[in-house]
């Protein structure tokens, strides 16, 4: 019977994210010691970015996500990045420097993002993480660095479609966590 239940506990820590659910909050530290509340972006559509700041896919999302700021930002869409690296905090200088994100771009200890995912201590996570939260405080999909969303030669369409579904407010049914 107890090896069942290992067996059983252990699926249930390996199962996908619960979609869409209620965004906790979630502060993101900013240089200077400023902090940034998920809650202050409250009736506008959110792309939350979990990245490593040397990480070549994270800084391509990164420029994917400058543009998408760029265009969709006055229809009330918000971009938020924390890298979660361990010296992060000393990297972003660099980071911004280069990249000229035209968003809020913080840090986080890694483990606050893996639980904010609600991502598996028992699983190997893909960076970067992206989530999508609507105007209702909803994270309604997100994904990791290895999913077919984030794939290099469809990963800008696939994110600009779903800014424009959510900004249209037709998020509809259709989630995605990955596992």
């Amino acid at each position: 019977m107890s090896r069942f239940l290992a067996l059983a506990l252990a699926f249930a820590t390996l199962q996908a994210a619960e979609l869409p659910r209620k965004a906790p909050e979630f502060t993101i530290n900013l240089l200077g010691g400023k902090k940034l509340e998920l809650s202050s972006y409250q009736g506008k559509v959110v792309a939350l970015a979990f990245i490593l700041t040397t990480c070549p896919h994270c800084q391509n999302t990164t420029q994917i996500l400058t543009r998408a700021q760029k265009e969709f930002g006055a229809r009330g869409f918000q971009v938020l990045e924390s890298t979660v690296e361990v010296g992060g905090e000393g990297m972003l200088p660099r980071f911004i420097d280069q990249f000229s994100p035209p968003f809020p771009v913080g840090f986080n200890v890694f483990d606050a993002a893996q639980a904010f995912m609600q991502h598996s201590v028992m699983l190997i996570m893909h960076m970067p993480g992206l989530m999508f939260i609507d105007r209702q405080g909803r994270i309604v999909a997100q994904y990791e660095g290895d999913d077919p969303f984030m794939s290099e030669d469809k990963q800008e369409a696939n994110i600009r479609a779903k800014i424009e579904q959510l900004l249209k407010g037709t998020a509809g049914s259709k989630t995605t966590a990955h596992k």
